[in-house]
Parts: structure tokens; sequence; C-alpha cells
């Protein structure tokens, strides 16, 4: 079947017109659908950094909104198998003004030598370190955070608070990098307590927690679940990676949302794809009875018809695929503040693999039916053919 594939792709782009504008058609639609599989890869799929592979984070059952006792944190450093333990409060709060899209960054309070042993895969020079460890005032941010703002080494970071009510004045003491770590604030939880009213210092927020290996995660987050079961509150513990994706829910069935996203355009492509092929098949009609007479036989030229289909679609596919991988580039770096595992969006393989074999597919699904009517008309009916 392959000695005429030359003749497959010559007809496929005998009507030049139509074949290029089909294979725009399906180029647009395969950047949007390879877009769509890289983001659900990258999300439900992609692997965990060897840091975050042996990370957990412990927060309320029900909800993160909801605080943890103070006294838990030491109950959870004597399970078998956690490393360290440090606590992990989301500030929220405001810095400068809160309607510049820009100013927004995740700010936590943590305890700054714990954390930092926690975070393994996290790069600051050591004199940096001592300052964060030793100086109450001292806060840390990620590198891409200091590019985008203009942070510098002993600049003043004021922010205002709402879910805490205090305002807090840090000193930037260190600018790390760490791929599990972008666009974020690292501040002492003791200047932070000092602040607060004695009633709230005896909460926090989440645990963050460094395991001994990635096989100990799901033991350990077991027993801090069992422990806590009976109490108020109860807990939920679970890897950083699950953590981060709890997130997404809040939008709803994310899953759901990005599957019947794609099947609606394939299916979109299926209905240009067999329109196309159907008026190429009904004025060639002829054309069928004269190769016929030439001694080729139906099942030969419905697979020339079906390679035409093909043909098309995976020009289509690979050029739309060419785009999606300029694309994805763009909404990795602006995805990557809400959803950190776009950070670095790119079409791997395996969505590459699935675009190229949803782009075959769709070449000979909608050109099979008109291939197999015009394979299976006889001489006769296709040399007197004038429709």
């Amino acid at each position: 079947m392959f000695r005429f594939f030359s003749l497959a792709y010559k007809n496929s782009i005998r009507n030049r017109r139509r074949s290029i504008l089909t294979i725009s058609s399906i180029a647009v639609s395969l950047c949007l659908l390879g877009v769509l599989i890289a983001i659900y890869h990258a999300i439900f799929y992609s692997q965990a950094t060897p840091g975050a592979a042996i990370r957990l984070v412990t927060r309320h059952k029900v909800s993160l909104a909801q605080p943890l006792p103070v006294a838990y944190e030491e109950k959870i450093r004597k399970v078998p198998g956690v490393k360290e333990i440090s606590v992990w409060n989301w500030f929220g709060g405001t810095y400068k003004d809160n309607r510049d899209p820009k100013n927004f960054f995740a700010r936590f309070a943590v305890e700054p030598k714990a954390f930092l042993t926690i975070r393994t895969q996290m790069e600051m020079p050591e004199d940096q370190r001592h300052a964060f460890i030793t100086e109450r005032r001292a806060c840390v941010v990620s590198r891409d955070l200091a590019e985008k703002l203009g942070f510098k080494l002993g600049d003043r970071i004021t922010l205002k608070g709402d879910i805490y009510p205090v305002d807090l004045e840090l000193t930037l003491r260190g600018i790390f990098d760490d791929p599990d770590a972008q666009q974020s604030l690292f501040f002492n939880i003791d200047y932070l307590r000092d602040a607060l009213p004695l009633a709230r210092r005896n909460w926090n927020g989440t645990y963050a927690i460094l395991a001994d290996s990635p096989e100990d995660v799901p033991r350990i987050a077991k027993a801090i679940d069992d422990m806590f079961a009976n109490s108020n509150p109860p807990t939920k513990t679970e890897s950083e990676q699950q953590f981060a994706l709890s997130f997404l829910w809040f939008l709803g069935n994310i899953k759901m949302y990005l599957l019947s996203i794609c099947a609606a355009v394939t299916f979109t492509i299926l209905l240009v794809s067999g329109n196309t092929i159907a008026m190429s098949v009904r004025e060639r009609i002829k054309e069928v009875g004269v190769l016929k007479t030439l001694g080729f036989t139906s099942d030969t030229i419905l697979g020339i018809i079906v390679g035409e289909a093909i043909t098309i679609a995976l020009i289509g596919g690979v050029i739309g695929l060419g785009l999606a991988e300029l694309l994805t580039s763009v909404v990795g770096k602006v995805g990557q503040n809400f959803v950190q595992q776009l950070h670095g969006l790119t079409m791997t393989l395996v969505p590459t693999a699935i675009a190229l074999g949803i782009a075959i597919f769709i070449g000979l699904v909608s050109s099979f039916i008109p291939a197999w009517n015009a394979a299976r008309t006889n001489i006769l009916d296709s040399l007197r053919f004038t429709g």
C-alpha cells in the first residue's frame, strides 16, 4: 500500500485552495487540542520533583480556612518517618495596591530553620540563610518574584494584613531558587505571632512535613490522620502535589471541563475533515472507474482515499503542534501563578503522541465512509456518474 503514497499525497493537494483551508482548520484545532492535552497531562500526570515527592501538608479536614492547634506540631513530629515539620501559614494580605495583578504573590509564615531543612531543593547563599534564621523581621523571596518586582537585598517590604489583623514590616535578607516555590515570599512565624492577639497565637493554618523517603509518604499521611480522627479538629494529610491540586477543585471538575472541550474540538475537526473528503470523493467518482479499469482493486482505492485524508490531517496536525509548542510556553508563564504544575509547560512526548494519534484518527474516520462507498461503486456506475 505504501507504493501508492506519492499518488495519495498528490491527490491530497490537487485542489490547493480547499486543501490549504482544510489544513489550516485542522492546524488551528490541533493547536488548541494540543495545548489542552499538555495542560491536562501537566496537571494530573506530571512527576513530582524530588523535593516535592518527600513533602506532605497537613491541614484541617473540613476546610483550609479552619486552623489547627499549635499542639499538633509536636505530636506529628513523633510519627515514625517524619524527618522535619514546620508551620506553613498563608498570610494573604496586600502588597502596595491589590488592584494591580502583579502585586499578587504567595506569602507564608514559617519556622525558618525547619523550613529551610524541608525545602531540600532551595538554593540560597549561606549568609542569607543565616540572616533569615536569626533576624526576626527577615524574609526571603523567590528569584522570579524579585526580578518581577525589582526587589533587592535589604529592601523593606510592607504587607497589610487581612486574614491576620496586623501589618508587617519585613526586610529582604535572601533571594532563593526553588523549582517548587515560584512567586513566593516567606517570613518568620514568630514575628507574626508576636503581633497577634493572645487568643490567635495557639493556632496554625497548615503544617509542612518532610518524610524520610517517598515510600514513607502514604504511611505518614495515614498515621497522622488516624491519630487525629477522633480529635477536634480532625486533619487531612496529603502529598504536596495533591495539596496543590486541591485548589483546582474549587473551580469545579477540571478533568471533565478539559475532556469535554477536547471532545468538542475533535468532533468539530471531524466535521470539517469529513465534509472536505466527501466533496473530494464525489468529484472523482469517474476517476475511480478509470482506476478500476486499469486494474486497481477496491481495497487499493479505499486505501488511497483514506491515505489522502490521513496525509491532510497529519500535515495540519504537525503545523498545529508547532503552534501549540509556542503557545504552551506562554500559557505556562501565565498559568504558573495559579497552578504550580504549569511551570515550564511544554509539548512533551506524551501530549504530542496523543495529538498526532488524534490527527490520524480524524483522517481515518472522516474519510472511511466516503472512501468505502466510492471503492464499492462498480465501473459502469462510476464512468457514467454526473453528480
